[in-house]
């Protein structure tokens, strides 16, 4: 997958994501500090959420369109709480200029049509849907006829239904697909992630896989990386005492510094298939090898008793043990010395 500048895929850096999301707390330079803050962090992205209350639901006082649950936000109503997580559009330009002008990409989940448009006049590199919208299908029509790269968040969903959500996206043109395992709960708890699901959906809808992570700490990235994800996404805010929809579950920039760099050494550790590694020369010289260990006259048999094999690598091949026992020494032979075939008779 090509996303502005920088190509995601094994065998390239991880792709971080920093997420915004109402962590701004209504207040642009709030916002502002949040992208120097990803970006002091190492993060590779800056990503913003495009919708409005009235975009993303309706004002109702229906029991349906109260959230409960066990969730954070158990009580309030959908409208309510979107009208204040909602990132303001006018904002969304500047921002994306922001982030851009300190090398990263800036890019956004769209939450209806109106959303992609702007988002397209805006010329994002890649287009994002959330989790909670993998099954609005006109939607997935919408991103993936850009020709845009898509990112498709698959919390909640069915097999069959992130088998739909590929389908319209394939259909309507789009040609590089990510899949973000994600557990739509906020925060997760580890028993919940369930990260084994990564290589897993990689190999069923032969697409890239990273994680949209909503647990505390940097642990779940890092598995996440070793099992094949390519992206990691994380809600960053400056400080979780703020209260905010989103502090709760977010990484504080220190955190998510220290999460990036945990990030980094794991796909270096990862590396590539091979069997000893270049860096192992400096030990092999300590290996077995086969050694004279009490002093022996000429013409004595090789026995278990005055050839063992031990540390260092200096004499015969371990291999060689009950081919030589039995036979006679060709020299006096004093102990300590590495055995080599110059010291065996036929």
């Amino acid at each position: 997958m090509h996303v502005g500048d920088r190509t995601l895929g094994p065998g390239h850096p991880v792709f971080v994501v920093a997420e915004l999301s109402a962590n701004h707390n209504q207040s642009f330079d709030e916002a502002v500090r949040v992208v120097h803050a990803a970006h002091q962090a190492g993060a590779d992205a800056i990503k913003l959420q495009t919708y409005t209350a009235d975009t993303i639901t309706i004002r109702s006082p229906r029991p349906e369109f109260r959230i409960g649950g066990g969730t954070l936000w158990d009580g309030r109503t959908l409208h309510d709480l979107y009208a204040e997580a909602y990132t303001p559009w006018e904002w969304q330009p500047k921002l994306k200029a922001l982030a851009e002008e300190l090398g990263m990409v800036c890019f956004s989940s769209a939450f209806d049509a109106s959303a992609v448009d702007f988002l397209e006049g805006m010329d994002v590199a890649v287009h994002k849907i959330a989790s909670f919208e993998l099954n609005d299908i006109p939607l997935i029509e919408a991103m993936a006829s850009t020709g845009k790269p898509l990112i498709l968040s698959t919390g909640m969903a069915s097999v069959q239904e992130v088998e739909e959500a590929l389908a319209a996206a394939r259909h309507a043109g789009a040609t590089e697909l990510m899949l973000l395992k994600c557990t739509s709960a906020y925060p997760s708890p580890p028993e919940a992630m369930h990260l084994r699901t990564l290589p897993e959906l990689a190999s069923r809808f032969g697409t890239l896989v990273g994680l949209s992570d909503h647990t505390v700490g940097a642990t779940a990235p890092v598995v996440a990386v070793a099992l094949g994800a390519v992206l990691i996404e994380k809600h960053l805010t400056l400080s979780r005492a703020t209260p905010g929809p989103d502090s709760a579950f977010s990484m504080e920039p220190a955190e998510f510094a220290d999460m990036v760099k945990a990030v980094r050494v794991a796909e270096q550790a990862l590396g590539t298939v091979r069997y000893g590694a270049e860096e192992d020369k400096g030990s092999r010289k300590f290996r077995r090898s086969l050694y004279v260990v009490k002093a022996m006259k000429k013409g004595e048999a090789f026995t278990a008793e005055n050839v063992r094999s031990i540390r260092p690598a200096e004499g015969l091949h371990t291999r060689h043990f009950a081919e030589i026992l039995g036979k006679r020494a060709t020299r006096n032979v004093p102990e300590a010395e590495p055995l080599a075939w110059d010291m065996i008779a036929d």
